[in-house]
């Protein structure tokens, strides 16, 4: 397989040779693949004290040739190398469509979720932009990765730099949307795959990212336990039926009501892109910020859409409708009215206890019906932050 160049051609003229044309210039690296950023990164302030800015590099291979992702350097406007992703690390954070973990097959896609963060008094970047390293290979006659040929008209392992953008907003402040103790913030951000931030969205040939930073509530007993008695029985959730609360004033603007509760521990059925959320209430909260409250009860509702809400006012209970598999609150905050024709934006909340961080292996104990491990990382008392993925959360 040879890739052909066409060479203009520079009949008659008397050109020094440093000015003729090239096909390609210094500055200008044949990647193979493109890459972009989906969304802008918007920081804020984690649990962990450290400002977060995530973001997702959407990667497309539209070559004949497998492309492996060595490493991808996020730099600053200074071209300053302020976060770095290799091998295991590098793969545990990309998402692939086709091909796997950092490898590319010809004509697939990954996601490459970053989170840079940075000490809480640091000067942030006005920008970021990503240096990525990457190797090619050619497809054998058997569809397998091979090395190149030693005439291969492109070099095996090349880098360069592009996916540039802008810095977005910082969060926005909002109140607890629950109350009481042992909250478990599953699905959070930033730095793992989650079901969240993976959940890229095409909306009229649009890519969309609405939970980047939406949170699954469930909540823990005295004990550590999620539930006690029958998984698949929903009074045996001891939370569920608890009152959610707005967590900021504003405006019902979308509102759906109609879904019936799913058996707990059994994949959700009859889902679509109207009940994907259960019944749920979307809040203007105003400067371009809707909160998403999912999942609640049926005939719980206790807001009709034109109604204004003031923060901590019931708008309605904890459910299990929609796509869900156990009673939890997912909460985000958007960029619009529509939960999947939005991008998620961060939000922090005014007050929160963090007990610690569950275990890796935490989520599978507590849906097994065993006591939740928790750690003591990032354990203390906080304030306008976002719980991260996994925190224990106690709310007053």
């Amino acid at each position: 397989m040879r890739i052909l160049f066409m060479l203009a051609a520079f009949s008659g003229l008397m050109l020094p040779i440093s000015t003729l044309a090239q096909t390609l210039k210094s500055n200008e690296i044949y990647s193979s693949i493109s890459v972009r950023p989906i969304v802008e990164p918007n920081p804020v302030l984690g649990g962990d004290g450290r400002i977060h800015l995530a973001y997702e590099l959407l990667v497309v291979n539209p070559t004949p040739l497998f492309i492996t992702i060595e490493k991808v350097e996020s730099l600053d406007e200074t071209s300053r190398a302020v976060g770095t992703m290799d091998g295991g690390a590098l793969a545990a954070m990309t998402q692939p469509y086709g091909g796997t973990a950092r490898q590319l097959s010809p004509g697939t896609s990954a996601i490459i979720l970053l989170d840079v963060s940075f000490a809480a008094d640091e000067k942030l970047p006005t920008s970021l932009s990503a240096r990525i390293t990457a190797t090619r290979q050619i497809a054998d006659k058997d569809g397998k990765p091979a090395n190149l040929p030693k005439d291969y008209p492109l070099v095996a392992t090349f880098s360069f730099t592009g996916a540039s953008t802008g810095i977005g907003p910082a969060a926005v402040v909002v109140e607890p949307p629950l109350r009481g103790k042992g909250w478990v913030s599953v699905n959070g951000c930033c730095d793992a795959i989650t079901s969240h931030r993976v959940a890229m969205m095409a909306i009229n040939g649009q890519l969309r990212l609405p939970e980047r930073f939406a949170i699954d509530w469930v909540k823990l007993d005295d004990k550590g336990l999620l539930y006690t008695g029958d998984v698949s029985k929903l009074e045996s959730y001891a939370y569920f039926g608890v009152p959610i609360h707005a967590a900021a004033d504003g405006v019902v603007v979308n509102l759906y009501e109609g879904t019936d509760e799913q058996v707990p521990g059994s994949p959700a059925k009859g889902i679509n892109t109207e009940n994907i959320g259960g019944n749920m209430v979307v809040v203007d909260i105003g400067d371009g910020r809707f909160a998403f409250y999912a999942h609640l009860q049926p005939h719980s509702m206790k807001v009709k859409r034109g109604d204004k809400v003031k923060a901590g006012d019931v708008i309605g209970l904890l459910g299990n409708t929609g796509n869900s598999d156990a009673p939890h609150l997912h909460f985000h905050i958007m960029d619009g009215p529509s939960p999947l024709d939005a991008n998620g934006l961060p939000f922090v909340l005014t007050k929160f206890s963090s007990q610690g961080v569950m275990a890796a292996d935490g989520i599978d104990a507590i849906f097994a019906g065993k006591p939740a491990p928790i750690q003591s990382l990032l354990k203390g008392d906080k304030a306008n932050m976002l719980p991260l993925n996994n925190e224990v959360i106690d709310f007053d």
